[in-house]
Parts: C-alpha cells; structure tokens; sequence
C-alpha cells in the first residue's frame, strides 16, 4: 500500500479532494439506500455499501492507471476510441429497450458479469479528447469552416444524434461542453453560433419527426416537454413528485440538518441514491454542509483551471480543461434539479452518487486531469533546473 502511495504522481490537491468526496459519499449512500431496501424491499443496506465499496475502489483503480499514462498518449487513443464510441452508441439505441413503455435505450450488458453500461458517459469523455487533440492541431491556422465539418462537427453530430433519442440531458451537456471547448480552443465565434443554430434547427425537426411517427421513440418527446412543462406550471406529476419531496428535504433539514443516516424524506424521494442525493445531503448536514460540499466541487474547478493552465502544450491545456468542466457542470446541474432551479434531468452527482459506470467515467477524466498535471509538474522542474539555480528567480518571472 505504501508502494502505491509512494506512485501517487500528479496534482496532490487534486488527489485530495477527490479522495475526500468519495470517502464522504459512503455516508449519503449508506443512509439513501435504506430507501432501496425498506421501501422497494430489495437487499439490504450493508449490501449496497459493499457494492458502493467495490465500485468506488476499481474506480480509484482506474484513476491510478489512467494517471500513469503520458498525456500525450491520449492524442492517439481518441482517434481509436471514437469509430468504438460510435459502434456501441449505435448498438445501445438500436436495442429499442423500454421501460414503462418510455424509450430507455442508455445501456448495454456486459455479457457473463451482468453488468450494465451507459455508452453515453464513455462517449462524453472520448469526444471531448478528440476536440482537444483536433483544436490543437489547428492552433496554428487560420480557421476554414468547411474544412472543419467533416473533421470535427460530423463525429460530433453523430455523437449527438445517438445520445439524443435516449438521453436528452446528456445529449445537450455534450453539445455545451463541446461548443465551450471550441470557444476556448480559439475556434470562430461566427462559427459556433452558426453551429448552435444549426442545432437548434435539428432539434426542431427531430421532435417534429418524433411527433409525426410517435411509434419511432416511445413517449421520450413527451417526456422531455413534459418536465419542461412542470417545471414552469408544475403538476400532479411524478417529476413533480420527485421536485416537491427534494424540496421537503431541503426545508427540514435546516441550517445543521438532522444528522447523518436522519433522513426521513430518503425514504419517500424516489432516486434519493444517485439523482437526488444532494437533497438528502442537505437534509442530514444542513445548508452547511450542502455549501461545503458545492465549495469542494468549486476547489475542484479551480485545481483543474491551475493543471490547464501550468500545462506546457496546447493539448495538455485544452484536454484538462475538455473532460474536467463536464464534471463541474453536471454536478451544478445535479444541485440545480434539487433546489428547482432547473427541470429534472437524471443527472447524478459525481464521486458522490451511487452508480457504476458514470462515477467511472467521471474516475477516467480525472485520472486523464492527473497525468496533464503530473505532465505540467514535471516540466516546471526542468524548467527550474535549465534557466536558473534559484527557483524563485523563475517563479517570480512567471508571475
């Protein structure tokens, strides 16, 4: 174990603080999955707790591999990642699996280990490294449209398109995420806004073709609109439901909350696991400990704004950066759905929500964030090393 420790390369206040979230996320997931077993009437608590174990130490697991990787490395990789990414995307949609009677094609099984898997949060991180590696590669040209379609905006269109019909929230995510990489890769604003229109206008006509032909994708449009719909007039719903209760959660729990595993409301929040976690958070440590948690997710935007920027390449800068706010973005979102700030999304909160592959996914950007960082460290020290015998001469000219 010491070996291992002693192998720990990188942002070590990155490593921090990710430690940190998900040691904490025992407490939540502990307490949350009561609702699973009391209500639903499904395992036990200590089993879910075994499970989250299990599934936070391969994560961690992979964050240790993935950070060992030069970044450099990733360049290649992305452009073998994404003809896969597209494959199993189009596999998961083509599988037309429903649950009550709503399209819900987001996973596939494992075969042999029983397994479920989203595609979606593989493809998220494999697009966003192949922008990086594609804004890096014309950083030193001038900009043509037409030459970046095929290049750049056709996988990300299909990316889009496979997610779309399933996943709206994750869909649009990406497609945020993606346009704000470019944006700060230096691609045209011109441009971008003439991708967000064209987007637009996709969107338009997938909703009126889902419309038209309702058999295509079972109640999805509907249900987007319907979330939409509730979160401006709300109704008799079970998003409403699902809203109302968080709220209720939130309320009770005051300014110092009930106490860990206190929560009475887990046991009615549908989801109190994984998508309305936070509200539970709140419930058993209060407003103070629902800021404390945002505050641990803020240090962790500003650590990977510092490995972005000690980065000494382009791609270094832009990969950090491109699978690193997601992650800031969607626990934002996550916090956002549990305070009714904005409509339901099935958004969970990473490191902290109980779940296999997302909180995997999420392990894989940050092991990536790790080895841009262990990357920008060890460049910092040649560079001390090379230009001056007293450091701080250096690090004063850098300032």
């Amino acid at each position: 174990m010491l070996a291992v420790f002693k192998n720990l390369k990188g942002d070590k206040a990155l490593w921090a603080v990710v430690a940190l979230l998900g040691l904490f996320s025992f407490l939540p997931v502990y307490s949350a999955s009561s609702n699973l077993v009391y209500v639903v009437g499904y395992g036990t608590p200590f089993g879910y707790l075994v499970k989250h174990a299990v599934l936070l130490f391969f994560g961690f697991g992979i964050i240790y591999g993935v950070h060992r990787i030069p970044a450099h490395f990733f360049k290649g990789l992305s452009l073998i990642a994404m003809p896969i990414v597209l494959v199993l995307l189009a596999f998961t949609l083509a599988q037309g699996t429903t649950v009550d009677g709503s399209n819900a094609s987001r996973w596939i099984r494992i075969p042999f280990v029983g397994i479920t898997f989203q595609t979606s949060n593989l493809a998220s991180v494999a697009l966003m490294i192949y922008v990086a590696r594609y804004l890096t590669k014309i950083k030193d040209r001038t900009i043509n449209f037409k030459e970046s379609i095929l290049p750049l905006w056709l996988p990300v269109f299909l990316v889009i398109v496979l997610i779309l019909p399933a996943n709206f929230s994750t869909a649009a995510i990406i497609f945020t995420m993606v346009l704000m990489l470019c944006f700060l890769g230096g691609y045209p604003m011109k441009y971008l806004l003439g991708i967000v229109l064209s987007g637009i206008l996709c969107l338009t006509i997938f909703i009126l073709t889902a419309k038209a032909i309702p058999d295509l994708f079972p109640n999805r449009v509907d249900t987007w609109i319907n979330r939409i719909e509730n979160f401006w007039n709300p109704a008799d719903t079970e998003a409403d439901y699902q809203i109302e209760k968080a709220k209720i959660a939130i309320a009770t729990g005051g300014i110092m909350g009930k106490g860990a595993g206190k929560s009475i409301q887990k046991n009615f929040l549908p989801q109190s696991s994984s998508d309305f976690i936070y509200a539970i958070i709140v419930e058993e440590y209060g407003l103070v400990g629902g800021f404390l948690l945002m505050l641990f997710y803020l240090f962790l935007l500003f650590r990977i704004v510092v490995i972005a920027n000690g980065s000494a390449t382009v791609f270094g800068k832009l990969l950090a950066l491109g699978v690193g706010l997601p992650i800031i973005f969607q626990a934002l979102i996550n916090m956002a759905v549990a305070v009714e700030l904005f409509p339901v999304t099935g958004q969970t909160l990473p490191l902290i929500s109980s779940g296999g592959t997302s909180g995997w996914m999420t392990c894989l950007a940050i092991g990536i964030i790790l080895s841009v960082s262990n990357k920008a460290v060890v460049f910092e020290k040649e560079t001390i090393d090379a230009d001056s015998t007293n450091p701080l001469e250096v690090l004063s000219g850098q300032l």
